[in-house]
């Protein structure tokens, strides 16, 4: 099964929460108003991470396409961005 990565440059959120109305399975506005990965990792810079499987692709790649701001990205297993 392919494993992926999903990314959040969550400095730059601006807190529309799209993404938890989209996939609240993964997503959550935290009370500073921004949105986070649900138990996804934080990594330099503010940034967050979550191995996700093939099965969790669609729904995330939707919720990263609904972003205005662009700060949801998914990296396939060789760290290539899908978005």
């Amino acid at each position: 099964m392919a494993k992926f990565k999903l990314l959040h440059d969550r400095p730059n959120c601006i807190g529309c929460g799209a993404c938890a109305v989209i996939a609240p399975k993964f997503w959550e506005m935290n009370d500073d108003g921004k949105s986070d990965i649900i138990t996804g990792k934080h990594v330099d810079k503010g940034w967050q991470e979550l191995e996700i499987d093939q099965k969790d692709f669609d729904i995330n790649l939707e919720a990263a396409e609904s972003c205005p701001v662009e700060v949801i990205h998914i990296e396939d297993e060789e760290g290539k961005r899908k978005i």
